[in-house]
């Protein structure tokens, strides 16, 4: 049994949703601010969820190539525990948002083959946690995995200087796998607990919880 996994679902919409991770014993819950995404939430809408998740969870805000007004607007309404950047930040601008904010900060590196293992280390410098998962496609219209998973085999062994979490496209069929070939004591996913787009299923998530524990 692997009950110290920490897992975080991501793409919150509704307070169901919300409830059901935090049932099911989710360490981290977050919310999408990127309008392309079918799992974006007005900043309205999160401050109220913020409200609902118990105490001991983290609240998570994930934002794509935010600016300081965008970021202002999130942060001023919801409080939030992590701010998690998801796009093309550079390292200068990770430590920028950090030291604006005064949040932990968690960056979003995208793998696809071992010529991108070097940049991991060059945020992990800069960050409180890193968030590893696929590289999107070049023609794909949303950052992150997408769903897909990369060649765990290229991250196998190693650590780095803070703390990581495993994300893209991982499923309750294949997390403990992942797990056991990364070595990653936290995972993060959306779509693999969903029943559609956007729409989380309390029972997808439930499973994919004791899957990752191992239960």
């Amino acid at each position: 049994m692997r009950a110290d996994i920490r897992v975080k679902i991501c793409g919150l919409r509704d307070a169901a949703a919300v409830q059901a991770a935090a049932d099911a014993g989710a360490a981290y819950v977050g919310f999408v601010f990127f309008p392309k995404s079918p799992r974006h939430v007005e900043i309205a809408t999160a401050a109220a969820l913020a409200k609902e998740v118990p105490v001991g969870v983290a609240k998570v805000a994930l934002v794509v190539n935010a600016d300081n007004a965008q970021l202002d607007a999130i942060t001023d309404a919801v409080p939030l525990d992590m701010l998690q950047l998801h796009g093309s930040e550079t390292p200068a601008r990770v430590a920028e948002v950090k030291a604006r904010y005064g949040l932990p900060v968690m960056k979003a590196v995208g793998i696809a083959t071992a010529a991108d293992i070097p940049q991991i280390d060059r945020y992990a410098a800069v960050v409180d946690q890193l968030l590893i998962e696929a590289k999107p496609e070049k023609a794909a219209v949303l950052p992150g995995g997408n769903g897909v998973p990369f060649d765990w085999q290229l991250i196998s062994g190693r650590r780095w200087t803070v703390p990581w979490m495993l994300a893209g496209g991982l499923t309750i069929e294949n997390v403990a796998d992942a797990i056991r070939q990364t070595g990653a004591r936290q995972v993060d996913l959306s779509s693999g607990v969903e029943s559609s787009p956007g729409v989380k299923d309390a029972g997808l998530i439930a499973r994919f919880m004791a899957a990752a524990r191992g239960d």
